[in-house]
């Protein structure tokens, strides 16, 4: 009984090593390659928006328009429930 725990245990031993060494392989190879990656596709400086375009349209009108649709919604919503 005494050989066999030892073996098992040995066993153990052996597996547990192979997958750590397999997992510290593996967090080098994905780090490697990401840098690799990198290099050969760096990333575009982001581009600046004119100002012309990025303008936003008058937020009164918007929030005034969004409201009366919203509204006009909920009371055909309630409308048809009660049918």
């Amino acid at each position: 009984m005494n050989g066999l725990l030892e073996d098992g245990f040995g066993l153990m031993v052996l597996g547990m090593g192979f997958v750590f060494l397999f997992l510290v392989i593996l967090i080098f190879a994905t780090s490697y390659m990401s840098r690799l990656l990198n290099h050969l596709f760096p990333e575009l400086p982001p581009v600046a928006v004119p100002s012309s375009l990025s303008k936003a349209p008058n937020k009164s009108a918007v929030d005034a328009q969004l409201t009366a649709v919203i509204t006009a919604a909920v009371h055909q919503h309630r409308n048809n429930k009660k049918s």
